[in-house]
């Protein structure tokens, strides 16, 4: 149906916006940073901490977009909230910096297609065809750029004739999803009783020192998290990167404009999303480590260790099992942050921020077609780039997700102020939640001692000059508007 004013229509459900929060959330991270990150960094005992903790932290920022939403509720989000309360310019850094939280995530699942077809495949060859090369010492197959990307450009089609339509896969997507992660987690305690649980080093070990020695398993210990600074640096090196692994329930604010339902309901589908993020998290990683006596092992050979578990619980059926979830979990994070991505290039087009070619909104399907678009190309990256990209992806995601969340408790504050209508709670609660904010940039940008491996890599600090570079060059080019007086 068209809508004949011009702009977004109101389709989407309670459900289809918990599956969009819930599929941001959950990508390819869930069943691949265990054996990556969250094992060796952090151990069992650290992740499940860092990621109870940075749920804690998000939920209490989950606050601030309750009050926000209904006070303005349109396409943008955190964008819309600072423009409102802070002006112009930081209006355009938060929004900048969210289109880069939001989209990097879509490259990023798309890496993995191609780890999820090695992995089930076994030979891992299925994908190996055609001219190859190499970035930062990983092959890059041209079998493997073709499969995502012909994802990635479906997907964003999917996104362009209809949200609705969207929203139903999403819903399906998203639903599957938390079906496997609890199928995992329930076979996962079943066994644990059976043949008792071995998880040492439950604060995980210096991987880079353990490599550097070729350390056996016996020799792991030697190189495990131990003391009061160890283990700090353990739940450290995971909460620091909790805006990553959450974000995604911010993307609700951006289809605002496509809720049918009131927005008294939104606190609760955040606050679900992140309960039902956080479990499959800690189950994922928890079951990893359980399943297999000689996980040091594994992570250190760079194995799948969560399909590897899956296998050894379930036999072939397990290995099954977690290609369902992992495709869910990558597809509907695809389908999520292309949504979350266009809708706020839209909001900041229509509004002066960016050209106007990305507001522009299809005449027969009412999606922001342009945008969606820049989303596609952008996305291709990924696939380009390779799978060691992901870390740079997390990374960049990471910094302007915390940046959102700084601008969102910020300008509650302010309104908060404002208006008049809030509880000391709430503005408790948007304080503490700025704090946080700024203390996820400290310890993503600055290098501190004793906590490595928590701050950006160097490769990550490139990707974040290009990408300010690119957001000042969309700055000058509308930089009357931006000089103009209200």
């Amino acid at each position: 149906m068209e809508n004949k004013n011009g702009g977004l229509q109101r389709k989407l459900n309670p459900m289809h916006v918990w599956a969009i929060a819930f599929g941001c959330v959950i990508g390819w991270g869930s069943f691949v940073n265990p054996g990556k990150k969250f094992l060796p960094n952090s151990g069992v005992a650290g992740t499940a901490i860092a990621m109870i903790l940075g749920a804690a932290v998000m939920i209490i920022i989950a606050f601030s977009y309750a009050y926000m939403v209904p006070k303005y509720p349109k396409a943008g989000g955190e964008f819309t909230f600072t423009k409102n309360c802070f002006g112009k310019n930081a209006a355009f850094l938060c929004g900048w910096f969210l289109v880069v939280a939001y989209l990097s995530n879509v490259p990023m699942n798309s890496t993995a297609i191609g780890l999820i077809v090695d992995g089930l495949d076994g030979k891992a060859d299925i994908l190996k065809f055609g001219f190859h090369y190499q970035i930062a010492g990983f092959d890059v197959w041209m079998g493997e750029v073709l499969l995502a990307s012909a994802i990635l450009i479906l997907f964003g089609y999917l996104n362009i004739i209809g949200v609705q339509k969207a929203a139903f896969v999403q819903t399906i997507l998203s639903s599957l999803l938390i079906t496997c992660a609890v199928t995992l987690c329930l076979t996962g305690i079943i066994s644990a009783k059976a043949k008792g649980i071995n998880m040492e080093p439950i604060w995980g070990f210096d991987k880079s020192a353990a490599m550097a020695a070729n350390a056996t398993t016996a020799e792991i210990g030697q190189f495990a998290h131990k003391g009061t600074g160890g283990i700090l640096a353990a739940i450290l090196a995971t909460f620091a990167i909790a805006p990553w692994a959450y974000v995604g329930f911010d993307a609700i604010p951006q289809a605002a404009e496509e809720f049918n339902f009131s927005f008294k309901k939104v606190s609760w589908i955040m606050v679900i999303a992140i309960v039902f993020g956080c479990f499959v998290y800690t189950s994922n990683n928890t079951v990893a480590a359980a399943a297999l006596a000689n996980w040091p092992d594994r992570v250190m050979a760079g194995d799948w260790v969560v399909l590897v578990a899956a296998e050894e619980l379930l036999g072939t059926f397990g290995k099954v099992l977690i290609g369902v979830g992992v495709s869910c979990a990558v597809l509907s994070g695809i389908m999520g942050f292309y949504l979350a991505s266009s809708r706020l290039m839209y909001s900041m087009s229509r509004d002066g921020y960016l050209p106007k070619w990305f507001g522009v909104v299809d005449k027969k399907y009412s999606t922001p077609k342009n945008a969606m678009i820049f989303c596609v190309i952008f996305s291709l990256s990924g696939p380009i780039l390779g799978r060691e990209a992901l870390g740079w992806f997390v990374d960049m995601c990471a910094i302007g997700a915390s940046i959102g969340y700084f601008f969102t408790c910020a300008s509650t504050l302010v309104t908060a102020r404002r208006d008049g209508d809030a509880s000391a709670f709430l503005k408790t609660m948007a304080a503490v939640g700025v704090i946080f904010s700024v203390a996820f940039m400290i310890l993503q940008l600055i290098p501190i001692p004793g906590l490595s491996g928590v701050h950006f890599g160097k490769e990550s600090y490139y990707l974040l000059i290009v990408w300010i570079a690119l957001g000042f060059a969309f700055y000058m080019k509308e930089r009357k508007f931006f000089t103009e007086k209200d």
